[in-house]
């Protein structure tokens, strides 16, 4: 199902974008280096919490996470969450309101939100949303790692993290001289063919983050590239500990199965 669900956002992602790339409007994003990248590489919680704050009081306006439930940022979570407890968990989702129902009346109604509930959009339908941004509708976030990237690269910190963070990052104030920028449209030199119908989202000080980091532009755009890897994957962790289990598990049958062979066939010539 999650994999049906990389296509589909993917597909919606791609929808919205104004203008076909060609090979030579295609700009590498610039390689970031991610806690997460490697073998060995694992989430820096600050940063994913720095990141869902960033998606909650910036992107959330405009984006969804249809695929993730509040639950999935505590400890209980995939993966053990992003280092919240159940506590702050609950009065996170308790500052929004979730549509329920139908009651006795058979008419539906709002609430505050729970645990269970998965992240409310901001738009009840892909018409609605694209009605609101100028005919393009903003991409499902809960994958657009993976549907940004290339096979597994988000694995390594390649591809889609750095593609998040280059977009975030690349607005300018002007294009180039000679660049016909469509009416309504802003120029990013990541974004393929270099029009995006998104504002810029971020700068300085967008955001005050509750930790005391200073919220530079850069700083920005690396936690929610952080956050938007981990809910893409939140079992990365301990898919890559499974991971390096079996290899040295491996390596260590080899040791004792070659020197098994040496000893039954010692005598032989």
């Amino acid at each position: 199902m999650r994999a049906l669900a990389v296509i589909a956002i993917a597909s919606v992602a791609l929808a919205g974008a104004p203008i076909a790339a060609s090979a030579q409007d295609e700009v590498e994003a610039p390689h970031q280096n991610w806690s997460f990248a490697g073998i060995f590489g694992t989430f820096d919680r600050g940063s994913l919490q720095r990141g869902f704050q960033i998606y909650n009081e910036v992107c959330s306006n405009c984006h969804s996470m249809k695929l993730l439930h509040y639950r999935d940022l505590g400890p209980n979570g995939p993966g053990g969450g992003i280092g919240f407890s159940d506590a702050e968990v609950a009065a996170i989702a308790a500052q929004k309101q979730v549509e329920d129902g139908p009651n006795d009346q058979g008419e539906m109604f709002r609430r505050p939100g729970k645990p269970q509930d998965t992240f409310v959009s901001p738009f009840p339908n892909v018409e609605a949303a694209r009605a609101a941004n100028g005919g393009a509708a903003p991409p499902d976030l809960s994958v657009i790692v993976k549907a940004r990237g290339r096979g597994l690269e988000y694995l390594w910190g390649e591809g889609g993290p750095d593609y998040v963070y280059g977009i975030l990052t690349g607005f300018e104030d002007k294009p180039p001289t000679g660049f016909q920028l469509t009416q309504g449209k802003y120029y990013n030199n990541i974004f393929p063919g270099h029009q995006i119908s998104m504002p810029p989202p971020l700068a300085d000080n967008t955001v005050k983050f509750q930790d005391g980091t200073k919220a530079t532009l850069s700083q920005e755009a690396h936690d929610a590239a952080t956050f938007l890897t981990w809910a893409a994957e939140p079992n990365m962790e301990d898919r890559k500990q499974t991971g390096a289990k079996a290899i040295l598990f491996l390596l260590a049958m080899t040791g004792v199965l070659y020197g098994a062979k040496r000893r039954v066939w010692k005598d032989l010539h």
